[in-house]
């Protein structure tokens, strides 16, 4: 068994699209970053890279290749996947935190557990998602980004 943990963290602008966990989110701001900024993706794909000793997510995919502009975070995860189950492993469980003073998160949960669920080939039980804020504190309280912070197990095969 191997332990993964994964971080991120974007900044909210104007004149984005807010994407979290594969899902799109209604809001006025959405996430600054090369990438569509999917935190909680990001978050998940360094947890998975770190349990398998892929290095991370700027290694694997970097921001200094124009090539990943814009791309869907998405694809990151699929790729995530695929390179941690050639290196012979398999995921057991996921446990992510996303941390957002807004929008509500937790009406979104399902859809983001069942399209992660999805994008990875793994049951949705697989995958435990939680939304929290932290009482109007630092820069995510002020509304100024999103975190996100996820754990990975995985098995030999």
């Amino acid at each position: 068994m191997r332990i993964g943990f994964g971080y991120d963290v974007h900044p909210l602008v104007e004149g984005r699209e807010l994407w979290l966990g594969g899902v799109h989110i209604e809001h006025p701001l959405g996430l600054m970053g090369h990438s569509d900024a999917d935190v909680l993706i990001h978050a998940i794909c360094d947890a998975l890279f770190g349990a398998a000793n892929l290095r991370d997510i700027g290694s694997n995919f970097p921001d200094s290749d124009d090539m990943y502009k814009n791309y869907e975070s998405q694809y990151f995860l699929r790729q995530a996947m695929n390179m941690v189950r050639m290196a012979g492993y398999q995921l057991e469980n996921i446990d992510a935190t996303v941390v957002a003073e807004q929008p509500r998160l937790s009406p979104y949960v399902p859809e983001m557990k069942k399209t992660l669920a999805e994008l990875m080939r793994v049951p949705v039980s697989a995958i435990s998602l939680k939304a929290t804020t932290t009482e109007k504190l630092g820069f995510t309280g002020r509304g100024e980004g999103i975190a996100a912070y996820a754990v990975t197990l995985l098995k030999n095969n």
